[in-house]
């Protein structure tokens, strides 16, 4: 995909992928996938191939959890890991924080590293796909691989 046809803000996950050693190869899809079924349907991949990247509040502390779309997060279990209380970060935050749209946020390429951890249940999958910044757009990788470009920790999310 050439830049100049990428959205701006996948430019920018694109640059970071880059600069943490990955291909930062973008896939820009003609129609947005909002969902984790949508991205799956799109891909002909198994949906739980796909990363969803949700923002929640670990004790009012925005953090990033990189989640299977086969998996929900249970929050009394997931923030007990965490040693903490978590809770779903709303709208406008998740946008100040990762400066992408809901339904498009990546991985990577916010203004600031937010703490991240990343679904066990992604390493079941040879490859995994993860939004790119914007909700046509995609990147692929695997699931050791994300958790070094977002220096994540691995976690049980249910």
């Amino acid at each position: 995909m050439r830049r100049s046809s990428l959205p701006p803000v996948a430019c920018r996950v694109s640059d970071t992928l880059i600069a943490r050693g990955h291909h930062g190869v973008i896939v820009n899809q003609p129609n947005p996938t909002h969902t984790a079924a949508d991205a799956a349907r799109a891909l002909g991949i198994e949906v739980g191939a796909i990363t969803k990247s949700l923002v929640f509040l670990l004790d009012e502390d925005p953090v990033l959890l990189l989640v299977s779309g086969a998996h929900q997060v249970d929050l009394d279990n997931t923030g007990k890991r965490l040693e903490g209380t978590l809770k779903r970060a709303p709208a406008e935050m998740v946008q100040e924080v990762t400066g992408q749209p809901i339904g498009g946020v990546a991985p990577v390429g916010h203004p600031t590293n937010l703490p991240t951890w990343v679904d066990n249940e992604l390493s079941r999958h040879r490859e995994v796909w993860a939004a790119a910044g914007h909700p046509n757009t995609v990147f692929r990788t695997s699931f050791h691989e994300l958790v070094r470009i977002t220096a994540g920790l691995p976690i049980d999310v249910d």
